[in-house]
């Protein structure tokens, strides 16, 4: 089999820096994360992506074996940021009240760091509706079964322990995930409406505190209304 023969561009990084390949791949996976946004992974263009890019379209072959694949990679590195960002909240090990909100603001905080991301993700799932899709299960599997699982039982403790209300916890976290996916998404719709733009620094940090606000609402318990024993007390005692 004749080995791939890198184009130019690698050659030029090649002989450069050593990190210009990895700015280079960099570039491809913002433009190819506006384009798919734009225009969907049917109507996503390689030559646009170049351009975009600014590299090569042979470069991204190299790097990518097609269209597919390269969607594939801009969904991942999604789904792998997202992830590493929850994981550092977990790993602080905080009370349930304070993970609940640690996280519900980290997501908030993920997707407003770059408003496409929703955009990307809902197309993605609408399509995995209609049609077979080869990346949905992998990134199901890989980033937001471990995800939920962890929330889940955070808001599992929160309850045992009498500090929030006895809701659905699986159905609690998809209403979280709801609110701030919901907002970047329709962002467009809601500027119409609101006649400002949502994106604004101002409104996305008034739309953080509502979200909080919210889910404190909804969820938590003030320490002069739980009961005196808790539910696993009252299990030792029996």
């Amino acid at each position: 089999m004749t080995p791939k023969t890198p184009p130019r561009d690698v050659n030029t990084a090649r002989h450069g820096s050593a990190s210009r390949a990895e700015q280079a791949r960099a570039a491809i996976l913002r433009a190819a994360m506006q384009e798919f946004a734009d225009e969907g992974p049917a109507g996503a263009r390689m030559d646009a992506i170049a351009r975009a890019a600014g590299v090569n379209k042979a470069l991204i072959h190299y790097y990518y074996k097609d269209k597919q694949s390269l969607y594939g990679a801009a969904l991942d590195q999604v789904f792998a940021g997202l992830a590493a960002r929850m994981k550092k909240v977990f790993e602080r090990e905080l009370p349930p009240r304070e993970t609940v909100l640690a996280f519900a603001g980290a997501h908030f905080d993920y997707l407003a760091s770059s408003p496409i991301f929703p955009r990307v993700v809902q197309r993605e799932m609408m399509r995995a509706g209609r049609h077979p899709s080869p990346h949905v299960r992998r990134i199901v599997q890989r980033y937001l079964r471990p995800l939920q699982r962890r929330l889940v039982q955070v808001l599992a403790q929160g309850i045992e322990s009498g500090e929030f209300r006895r809701v659905n916890p699986l159905h609690f976290v998809l209403s979280i995930v709801a609110m701030n996916v919901f907002y970047f998404a329709s962002a467009p719709v809601i500027a119409m409406i609101t006649a400002s733009d949502p994106l604004q620094p101002k409104r996305i940090a008034e739309r953080r505190a509502a979200v909080l606000d919210l889910i404190s609402a909804a969820l938590f318990i003030s320490p002069q209304a739980r009961p005196k024993t808790s539910s696993s007390s009252r299990k030792a005692q029996s």
